[in-house]
């Protein structure tokens, strides 16, 4: 019986990690830059992206393959960020698990 109400306790400790998480990443905007901010990006929590600036110096050269580039590089930059926002926020949420026997 007592395992049984620790096995409760844990799920609701995991039900509302979940429910932080999920508000954390409905919260969460990094921005990331290439080309020395020639190309800048913001992206959500879902990697979603939400805006893109591109300085105009860029269309002067007309060169479309370093605009893709910077743009690339720039949206790669962000979901890295997104990922390592994520992890550390799911480090620390876990963290204030109450598991009998791992902590």
């Amino acid at each position: 019986m007592k395992n049984l109400q620790q096995m409760q306790q844990i799920m609701k400790q995991v039900q509302q990690m979940q429910e932080q998480l999920q508000k954390q990443l409905d919260d969460l905007l990094v921005e990331a830059s290439a080309g020395g901010g020639m190309v800048t990006v913001k992206m959500n929590g879902a990697k979603h992206l939400v805006s893109v600036h591109i300085d105009p110096e860029v269309f002067a050269g007309r060169d479309a393959e370093m605009l893709e580039d910077l743009v690339q590089a720039a949206v790669n930059e962000a979901a890295r960020r997104v990922d390592e926002q994520l992890s550390s926020r799911v480090g620390n949420l876990a963290g204030g698990l109450n598991l009998p026997g791992l902590v």
